[in-house]
């Protein structure tokens, strides 16, 4: 491969896609990343020039305690900080609740987000996995998922919404009935580290619902809703007994002065924020519109910030992964490794339109050099059928 990216080496080390930094050591040169989600449009260049002239105090110094952290994350969310647990990143917080409440079983619905079927399998747990069928377009049934979890006798269920990898987003009265539902169980876990993104519904975030529940849990990542995954900032939302338990196992200085800044800066850029998210949602539209016009492509409906596609004609999309690294410098994160998905989906990141012209270009390049290898004699690409989900 052009610039000598070892992509067996890389992509099937782990279950997750390797780092940005593992990709541009190689050699992959500047890449466009379709892979990790995040927001483009946050934090805005004069947030980040505000960072850089303060770089050297930030590493420098030693950061606040977590508690002077969390009033003021409290303050700009309106929530009390007695309810709020804040972590080295949202998987942070998966490790500790899987060792602290999770003592038997677990029920989450599959394809998710990796961490929540391996960390408690790795503690050698049950998980009981609940297959979203792709023929239903992976939408999850709450009534289906209770029966589910009564069946299999599950302690402790999670839910993500939206979900990672399709973007499937159910209404909060939907949540909040769940909640309602398995309020006999040791735990409930609602994952919403992607729910900043969602459009069709005003106010969809639970968190105000758990801290009143004795069993519930909110868990919110910040990474990815600012689109800063480098300063490994997440937190959870709980009744002020679970989430004083948490505190109290965490670390002290569990977060770094990096993430302690930012927290600070973003009373000052609630409307730049809320810009973003707009032109996210505006971008996403305009992606999805442009994916569907690709031959043989299947595009489903998201309410986060990437979309996930099914690759038509036998595609391998590892195939498609190495070929657009290689030739076009996108990176974009292949299924095969997710449990209930195979290598014939991928999940794409919102990105600008710009972007999005490089990928089409990509995918429309690899699909005619396969073509022109698989028929040598015919001069023509095929007429394919265009779907869309």
């Amino acid at each position: 491969m052009r610039h000598g990216v070892d992509s067996a080496g890389l992509f099937q080390q782990t279950a997750h896609s390797p780092s940005y930094f593992e990709l541009t050591r190689t050699g992959a040169g500047e890449l466009v990343d379709f892979c990790i989600p995040c927001n483009p449009y946050f934090p805005t260049p004069e947030m980040f020039e505000e960072l850089s002239k303060n770089l050297e105090s930030i590493l420098k110094f030693y950061p606040s305690d977590s508690s002077k952290i969390a009033q003021q994350l409290s303050a700009v969310l309106g929530l009390n900080p007695a309810t709020i647990a804040m972590s080295n990143g949202s998987t942070e917080l998966i490790t500790w609740m899987d060792h602290m409440w999770i003592h038997d079983s677990i029920a989450i619905p599959i394809p998710t987000f990796g961490r929540w079927t391996d960390q408690p399998m790795e503690s050698n747990k049950r998980v009981d996995m609940f297959l979203l069928q792709e023929s239903n377009n992976f939408e999850l049934d709450i009534d289906e998922y209770i029966k589910f979890i009564r069946t299999r006798g599950s302690r402790v269920a999670v839910l993500c919404n939206p979900n990672n990898p399709d973007g499937g987003y159910l209404p909060r009265r939907e949540i909040v009935r769940f909640m309602d539902e398995l309020a006999d169980l040791d735990l409930i876990v609602i994952d919403e580290s992607f729910i900043d993104f969602v459009e069709v519904e005003r106010n969809p975030s639970v968190a105000a619902e758990a801290s009143i529940r004795p069993n519930a849990v909110v868990l919110k990542s910040l990474g990815k809703n600012f689109g800063l995954h480098g300063i490994r900032f997440g937190y959870l939302v709980a009744n002020p007994g679970l989430a004083g338990k948490m505190r109290q196992t965490l670390p002290k200085w569990n977060l770094n002065s990096l993430a302690e800044t930012v927290v600070f800066m973003l009373a000052e850029h609630e409307g730049e924020y809320a810009e973003s998210l707009r032109l996210l949602s505006r971008d996403r539209y305009r992606m999805g519109m442009e994916l569907s016009r690709i031959p043989d492509l299947t595009v489903y409906s998201s309410q986060a910030n990437f979309l996930l596609v099914k690759l038509g004609g036998g595609v391998d999309g590892r195939e498609l992964r190495d070929h657009l690294l290689s030739r076009h410098q996108v990176f974009i994160r292949e299924c095969g490794n997710k449990l209930g998905m195979s290598s014939r989906f991928a999940r794409l990141v919102v990105r600008p339109e710009r972007d999005v012209d490089r990928l089409v270009e990509g995918i429309r390049d690899f699909t005619q050099a396969r073509w022109a290898t698989e028929h040598p004699s015919h001069s023509s690409e095929p007429s394919l059928l265009m779907h869309s989900a």
